[in-house]
């Protein structure tokens, strides 16, 4: 991935920039949130009210076994999900584009001492018969063991598994004794998408453990390792050390837990995801509109993969406004991504439609 960066330039176009949903700040009634946790002491480490609170409702979106790790940041989700259920001598299968493989300098790999499995997949989705690759290796000491299937919802490409997808992974998984983690970052936008609440997106699919975002849908910071089922009791007595030892335990961890608690104890996390959801697709309707412009992948959650030529987007990264407007994702391929956020609006949308549509004249000319 390449990312097209340029100095600030004079522009007409007014909108905010589409490079990623964390460049959104937090949500209004999330810093509300925060602001009320401020007031006063509160026992540090998980053991205040705020914590136990989101612990109350993880479990009635993920079920009764669940349990909660709130950390950091979506790698420190990742890792500690990954440490709790493989060993240094297994292995980790994902498609080659997630963001484990490619967005964390190695962190799994050098954490958790496993090695990942990459698979080239078509619109950034594995199948259920991939996880058959490696069988033949399958108790050889030569050869690392793949224990752990990662997959991401929604993808880095902006698409979506379907349940009976997840399921049939999950049923392939098991039968061979191998857990199924989600890399979930937008798993609000997945199930908005989808009309899905996140337990049956996930617990009910039989997904074993959730890297479960909030930052990309209006938190300051913070994500939570959500451990599912059968192995949420294996791994209980093991996570608060392995959340320790990868220094994701927040001291002050009620700052996490409330920002959490405003996004999931009620409809915000919900009323933002389809919020950015609609942008993303009015942005891909408007795209697909335009002669000389195409969209590269299916726009289904809160991402918008268009295609276009050189010139254009080089015309845009000149014409809109911000040092960084969005990411050239390919440029071999001259793709581009575009991320609508929380705070997306149709007024900055249009300004990006109008941009392009300016930028695919002027290189017809």
């Amino acid at each position: 991935m390449s990312v097209g960066a340029r100095p600030a330039a004079a522009t007409d176009i007014v909108c905010h920039d589409f490079a990623s949903d964390n460049h959104a700040g937090a949500h209004p009634e999330v810093l509300e949130a925060l602001v009320a946790a401020n007031e006063g002491h509160a026992p540090a480490y998980g053991g205040d009210a705020w914590t136990t609170s989101l612990q109350e409702t993880i479990q009635a979106h993920f079920g009764q076994g669940a349990r909660a790790y709130p950390v950091f940041n979506g790698t420190g989700a990742n890792v500690l999900c990954l440490s709790l259920l493989g060993r240094s001598h297994e292995a980790v299968v994902c498609t080659a584009g997630a963001h484990i493989n490619v967005d964390e300098c190695g962190a799994p790999e050098r954490l958790t001492g496993m090695k990942l499995l990459p698979v080239e997949s078509e619109h950034g989705r594995l199948t259920a018969s991939e996880l058959g690759l490696w069988d033949a290796g399958r108790g050889v000491e030569h050869h690392s063991q793949p224990r752990i299937v990662s997959i991401t919802q929604a993808t880095e490409l902006g698409t979506l598994y379907r349940p009976e997808q997840i399921t049939a992974i999950a049923r392939a998984a098991h039968a061979r004794d191998m857990y199924v983690h989600v890399d979930g970052a937008r798993i609000a936008n997945a199930a908005a998408s989808l009309g899905l609440s996140l337990g049956a997106m996930t617990t009910d699919l039989g997904v074993d453990a959730v890297s479960f975002g909030g930052t990309k849908n209006g938190l300051l910071f913070g994500e939570v390792a959500v451990l599912l089922g059968a192995a949420a009791d294996e791994t209980a007595t093991l996570a608060p050390f392995a959340r320790k030892q990868t220094m994701q335990l927040a001291s002050k961890m009620r700052f996490i837990s409330a920002q959490f608690e405003a996004l999931y104890g009620g409809d915000l996390w919900l009323r933002s995801a389809e919020h950015a959801n609609r942008m993303a697709t009015l942005l891909g309707a408007g795209i697909e509109a335009m002669e000389g412009a195409e969209l590269a992948e299916p726009s289904e959650a809160n991402g918008v993969f268009a295609r276009l030529p050189a010139a254009v987007i080089e015309g845009l990264l000149e014409a809109l406004p911000g040092p960084l407007p969005f990411h050239v994702w390919d440029p071999s391929e001259g793709v581009v991504r575009w991320m609508c956020s929380w705070d997306t609006t149709p007024a900055d949308v249009e300004g990006l439609l109008e941009a392009t549509r300016l930028a695919l004249a002027g290189a017809r000319t």
